[in-house]
């Protein structure tokens, strides 16, 4: 969204300091053994008393608060009672909600206890690649362009980025214009990121694949090629210089 009046940049940030809480809450409660529908109604616990609501849920009739993907799970995974974290999970959580009539989305990777699949490298190389991603976006400058450094990082990391999932704008809905953020350059987008607009960015690293495809349950991604992968969003507001991210109370580059 283009945000015109203090009263839309502040109804913006009461949003994201609320998905971006929630984030940072659900990730320090995750233990060994608990179950993902545990971690998910936690989480949906802290949203309603904000009296905010899951825009998973809202949107699309999603069956959980947030999306809690595990290991080869690459986004969108249904919190489930039969889904039980284990020691060196990957586990990634995606949290989007609406308070006031704005949204806002944030999300994040990392490891559970120890990493003793060596997962870490990935967390790690999709963090520092959104943080150069966003810290390279301002008014004017092409979507397409964040697009080559994040994929240019990538390869340098010796991962792939997924070409089929994409940050978006956001603000009076989930999803808005920009609609396709993408991990890489697309030569034929001359789109550029516009001052005062309000986008999600998020990295979508890989480990084998570059296309994630849906399981039957009509949700769960995983990759076209199996391994593993990462996301990590923030919320931003573009300005002509650095970004103010919104959700940076998440705490995904502690």
């Amino acid at each position: 969204m283009s945000i015109s009046k203090e009263s839309e940049l502040i109804g913006m940030k009461k949003i994201s300091e609320v998905v971006g809480t929630t984030l940072k809450l659900m990730r320090e409660h995750a233990q060994v053994g608990m179950s993902t529908k545990e971690l998910d109604d936690y989480g949906g616990a802290i949203l309603k008393s904000y009296g905010a609501k899951s825009a998973p849920f809202e949107t699309y009739g999603f069956p959980g608060y947030s999306c809690i993907s595990v290991n080869e799970e690459g986004a969108h995974g249904i919190p489930s009672k039969s889904k039980i974290l284990k020691e060196g999970d990957l586990i990634n959580i995606d949290v989007s909600a609406e308070l006031n009539g704005f949204w806002a989305d944030n999300g994040g990777s990392f490891v559970l206890g120890k990493d003793i699949h060596n997962h870490q490298p990935l967390v790690d190389a999709s963090k520092s690649i959104l943080r150069k991603a966003i810290h390279s976006i301002k008014g004017g400058v092409k979507i397409a362009d964040i697009g080559q450094i994040i994929e240019t990082e990538a390869k340098k990391s010796g991962f792939r980025v997924i070409k089929n999932l994409a940050g978006h704008g956001v603000g009076r809905s989930l999803h808005e214009s920009p609609d396709d953020i993408l991990n890489y350059r697309v030569k034929s987008n001359h789109q550029r990121f516009k001052k005062n607009t309000t986008v999600a960015i998020e990295t979508f690293i890989s480990t084998k694949s570059n296309l994630a495809v849906e399981l039957r349950d009509g949700w769960t991604l995983v990759g076209n090629k199996g391994g593993y992968i990462t996301q990590h969003e923030h919320t931003i507001l573009i300005t002509d210089d650095q970004p103010v991210i919104l959700t940076e109370c998440n705490g995904i580059w502690d």
